[in-house]
Formats: C-alpha cells, structure tokens, sequence
C-alpha cells in the first residue's frame, strides 16, 4: 500500500498544499507545534480510524476556517484509487474513488495504516479501555465488518442499560429484557471470539519481536481477559448460551447499578513481561518497548491477512528510543513506506534514500 499524493485544506494548522510522497521512507521534520502530526494524522484518517489523539472531528477544521478537507491518492488492491474526507461543523463527508460513502468506516481495509505516537503508551499506563481501543482498531483494518458488530454491539447494550432502569417500576419489561439479551449475547459472543482469535496471534507475533528488542531478556505476552469465564467455549453457540446465563444472573445488580456489569465493554487485555504485569511491575522503558512490539506485530498481520505491506506511521518516537531500539525499529519497517517526523533532520539520516519535507508555522516544503 502506498500513499502518492495527500491534499490538505484548512486542516488544523496546515497551510493549503500538497504533498507527493516517496514510495519508501518519507521524513517530517520542523520545531515543535509547527504541524507535523497534524500531517500524519491526515493520513491515518483515511484508515477509517478516528484520529490516535482521540480529537473530536470539529478540532480538525483550522481557526477560521469553514471546512477541512483531504483528498489522497493511493496505490492499494493492485489498483490507484482516491478518497477524500470533508468535515464541516456538524457533519463529515466521505468519497472512495468518487463515490459518497455513509461512513468514514467504509474506508476501513482500504489503506491500511499502523501509527505509533507517544500517546500509544497511555495503552498500557491508563485503564482496560484503551487496550480495548487498541485491538478493536487493529481488527478493524484486516476484518472491516468487525466495526458494524460492534457498533450494533454498543446499541443493544445502551438499549439494555435503557431497560435496566425502567424495571423497578415496569415489572411487565422481564420479558422484553430475555429477548434483548439474547440479542447482545449473539453480538457479544462474536466480539470477544475475534478479539480472542486476534489477540492470540498478535501475542505469537508481538513475543518474538520483543526478544529481539530485549536481546532474549524479555518475554512479553498477551492474553485476553473476559469478564464472566475464565475458559472461552470454542464454539460460538456455547459461549452464547453462557454469555445469557451470565447475564440473567446479573440482571439483579445490574438494575441495582443501573449498567450491565459484563460482557466485552467490561473486558481486558492483560500485557505481561516475564510473567509479570506490564502496567504494575514494568518500568518505562519496558513499556515503550512493549508498545513497539505490538505495533511491528500489528503491521506483521495486515501484511498476512491482506498480503500488503502496510504505510507505517511514527510521530516524534525515535527521541523517545535509544540507539539499539532505534536500529531494531528501522530495520523492522525499511520495505514499507514509512513517515517519520522527528524535530531534527539528522534524527532518520540512518535511513538511506527517501524523501524529506520541512514543516514551518503550517507550511510544508519539500527539500
């Protein structure tokens, strides 16, 4: 997958411009605040992802400004295809190769990107939602449909929580209650299957990764932590049947609470070095290299599951590695395209070839 050509209008702080990457390495560099993740976050919009600083849609429009809007140019399915998102206040605009889409969730699997940004680290460091954030994303890229199950996943279970409150004084509900949880167990069940069955093969990948990072020192593992089984049934119609049973035990304190208390909203990924956990016994270092693992595991299985490389993202992380990590990154993303933004040009001038782009008050300048 290549990205040829990007065009930004009255997009954050960038200036109206555009840029023709190279096919391999492409370096973004400039002082701090002058836009440079603004223009890898452009990018990864087209992932059909919501953007990695977890910013709202109206952000993107500049100060000013009426609308954004970004249009891009790339080399995907053995085809050249385009796809350009407009946001206005209130509303967004989505186009794949001329045609208007209901959903920016319509690009997902079109271009894949993987990002790694100083804000990945909050995976490990915050709490279970931004690990589950992490995985659904990373499933969306290479099981597009993934994002309509769960999307009808978060509908029913609002409307459960709904009728969880109306039961104290609408007895008569108990009945519709058994037919909206067994809806939520179907979608439910399908959730924590693929997030399972994902996050088994990114552990395998993600371990031999970090021993390479770690020199053999470290073993990292991931393991997918359900909040009302410890053994998942392999097949589907079981952990249905389990995941309603759970479920009608729990309605009693669950309409006490007001919330439904299990299931995949609940649920956690759990990160391990050496057996110990990652976010409680893991130093900073130990972290960041963790999060690195994950990431090249994450590009290792969209290139498996689409035979494509995926366009790799890094925002300002090689000042945040030290020269061993730095050459075990670089050498694990030189045959994709890869953008880089860095402070200091000199920060990627290891990498051979390529392309650089200076960044100043918005403007950006290929030298």
């Amino acid at each position: 997958m290549i990205v040829r050509r990007l065009v930004f209008d009255g997009y954050r702080n960038l200036a109206k411009g555009e840029i023709y990457p190279c096919e391999n390495v492409n370096v973004i560099y400039g002082k701090n605040a002058q836009g440079k993740t603004n223009l890898l976050e452009a990018l990864w919009l087209f992932s059909g992802n919501r953007s990695f600083r977890g910013a709202k849609d109206s952000e993107f429009i500049g100060f000013g400004k009426e609308k954004a809007d970004l249009i891009t140019e790339f080399y995907s399915e053995e085809r050249v295809q385009n796809a350009e998102i407009i946001f206005q206040k209130g509303k967004k605009e989505v186009k794949l190769n001329g045609i208007k889409q209901n959903s920016v969730n319509k690009l997902m699997g079109k271009l894949c990107i993987v990002v790694f940004s100083p804000e990945h680290l909050s995976m490990v460091k915050r709490g279970p939602a931004e690990r589950r954030k992490f995985i659904d994303s990373a499933i969306c890229q290479i099981r597009p449909n993934f994002s309509d199950t769960l999307s009808e996943y978060n509908k029913l279970l609002i409307q459960r929580n709904a009728i969880l409150k109306d039961l104290n004084y609408h007895s008569d509900l108990s009945d519709i209650m058994d037919i909206w949880e067994e809806r939520l167990a179907v979608y439910g069940a399908s959730v924590i299957r693929m997030r399972i069955n994902y996050t088994e093969r990114l552990s395998d990948t993600a371990e031999k990764y970090h021993l390479g990072i770690s020199e053999g020192k470290e073993k990292l593992n991931i393991s997918y932590s359900c909040g009302f089984t410890d053994e998942i049934c392999s097949d589907r119609e079981s952990l249905v049947n389990d995941y309603i049973q759970k479920l009608r035990e729990s309605r009693k304190n669950d309409i006490k609470d007001g919330a439904t208390s299990i299931g995949p909203h609940r649920d956690d990924i759990t990160l391990e070095i050496n057996g110990e956990n990652l976010r409680s016994f893991g130093s900073q270092g130990q972290q960041r290299s963790a999060v690195l693992s994950m990431k090249i595991a994450e590009a290792e299985l969209i290139k498996q599951a689409t035979e494509q490389e995926p366009i790799v993202l890094l925002d300002d992380v090689l000042s945040e590695l030290d020269s061993r990590r730095q050459k075990f990154l670089l050498n694990k993303i030189d045959n994709r395209q890869v953008f880089i933004s860095c402070c200091e040009r000199a920060s990627a001038d290891r990498l051979e070839g390529g392309k650089l782009f200076y960044v100043e008050n918005g403007e950006i300048m290929a030298v």
